[in-house]
Parts: C-alpha cells; structure tokens; sequence
C-alpha cells in the first residue's frame, strides 16, 4: 500500500502522487483532513450518548452529483497530516468523549491511516465509505476495522454511471462488501450499540424506487437476517442546481415502498424520519475543526 503509482481505489489511476501527480481524487500523498469533530448525528448503535469521533477526509474516489459533502469531496481540501499528526487527532477526539473513530472516505488515504490503527484504539474503527473500493485495499486494513459502514448506492451501472461516474459501481461495491463481512463476521452488538459488524447504508433516491428495490433485493439474497444491518436513508436534500427528479426530497410514498421492500427481505437496520432532509444536518466545513 503506498502513493506511488496509485491503485488503491477501483479507478486505478497509476499516477505517482509522492511526485505532485493526482488522478481522479486529486490528491497528493498527504492525508487530508477536512474536519474532526464529535458527531451526534450518526445511527445511535454507532454514535451512542458521546457521538462519533468523525475525520472527514477531503477528495473523494466517487463523483456524485448530489453530494452532501461537496464542499470536501469533489477537490482535495484540508489540513495535510501524517500518521502521527492523524493519530493524535483520533486520541483527541476520545478524550473529547468519542465512542468511535469515524473514518469519512478514507480509501484515498489507506497508507496514511494504517499506521496511525496501531496501537489499538481504545473504541471501535469505523470505515465509513461509499462502497467503491477495491477487494485488495480492504484487505490491508483487516484486523484494524472493526465496523465497516459501507454504501450501496445503485444496483443500476446506468444510473452509477450518470450520477456518479462509475458504471462498474454495482459489481465493485457487492465484492467489496462481501469482503468487510467475511473480516468482520456478523455484527456483533455490545448493550445498544454495535462494536463489530457490517452496516449498509443505502440513501434513497427521489425518482428511482427501483434502483432501492433491487439493491434491497441484493442484500436480502445474500445475507442471512441480522448477519448485516441496513441502514435506509432517507435524508437526501437537493444541493445546488440538480434536474428533475433529484431537485426535490423524497415523498412519504416513496419511502414507504422502499420501507416494506427492507422488511419484505427480512433485513433489520435502522431507518430514517423525514426530518432528517434538512440542510442544517450538513456538517459546516468552514467552521475551524472542534
């Protein structure tokens, strides 16, 4: 695992980012910390009273049009940190009372940040992505994660390709998810709050029930129920100038259907009310780090 010619991601872009060069992420071989901050605002398994203990990394290896953290992910953006440097802002955010590390699209950065896991971390590692990842990158990082909170956005290449550039998102995100629970095992819950443990998140789309449909599908014929949790998310909020149908929030019967399509499948998880479509959810990335 190293920066020069880079392959760590499904883009496989080859460049040599310890010379200046960028691919698609567009970062160098610095790791690039956007923000840290304690969030409450993740599921409750992971967050629990104290809240995620958040590094949000900037850049991204997705190129989704409507996404929440554009600011950060669609250019490199952040403080440059090594190892140690990151390693001190992880002890930072649990003296402040963090019951995780919450890695935020970290795959750009897998070199910087294995060496910031050792030790052992006193609470769990959260890699928290969006599912485009390469089967050979998570296995450098197996025995330092504990929770994997992968996405799986489209179950449609038509779809991954015209809102996020990457037709062959289905087919790399299903092997690499395959790959975090075969690490991990089934999820595996200490009290009301897992400690071990593949979530999936899916956000719905306003538009394309569909696509959740057969994500949801996906999941259910490959899990057993518990193995996995699904988180179903139905936070989506228009950023910036989208066309239709990604111009408006989801409607209550939308989310319903994909609702009964989860528990149709026998998959357990958490879901989302409709609150949560709110921009003030949207952490302000230019805020100094707390």
């Amino acid at each position: 695992m190293n920066y020069a010619n880079c392959n760590l991601c499904p883009r496989r872009c080859g460049v040599d980012r310890t010379r200046g060069q960028t691919g698609f992420c567009g970062a160098h071989d610095a790791a690039l910390v956007a923000k840290a901050m304690i969030h409450k605002w993740e599921e409750p398994a992971l967050a629990g009273n104290g809240g995620s203990g958040t590094i949000f990394f900037g850049g991204c290896t997705l190129g989704c049009r409507y996404c929440q953290n554009f600011a950060i992910s669609s250019r490199p953006k952040g403080t440059p940190m090594d190892s140690a440097q990151l390693r001190r802002e992880m002890e930072k955010l649990i003296a402040q009372g963090a019951e995780n590390i919450d890695l935020v699209t970290p795959t750009h950065f897998v070199p910087t940040i294995i060496p910031a896991l050792s030790p052992k971390l006193p609470v769990p590692v959260v890699y928290n992505c969006g599912g485009y990842e390469r089967v050979e990158t998570l296995r450098a990082l197996e025995g330092l994660v504990d929770i994997y909170l992968p996405d799986l956005k489209y179950a449609d290449d038509g779809l991954a390709m015209s809102l996020s550039g990457a037709r062959d998102y289905f087919a790399v995100a299903t092997a690499a998810i395959r790959e975090m629970v075969r690490q991990t095992g089934p999820v595996q819950w200490g009290g009301e709050k897992v400690k071990k443990g593949v979530i999936v998140r899916h956000l719905i789309l306003p538009g394309y029930v569909e696509n959740s449909l057969k994500v949801l599908d996906w999941l259910g014929e490959n899990f057993a129920p518990g193995e996995i949790l699904v988180s179903l998310m139905r936070q989506y909020t228009p950023v910036g100038k989208q066309s239709a149908p990604l111009d408006r929030r989801v409607t209550d019967e939308e989310y319903d259907a994909v609702l009964s399509w989860m528990f149709l499948n026998d998959l357990q998880g958490f879901t989302q009310e409709a609150e949560a479509a709110e921009e003030s959810f949207i952490p302000d990335f230019q805020q100094e780090n707390n």
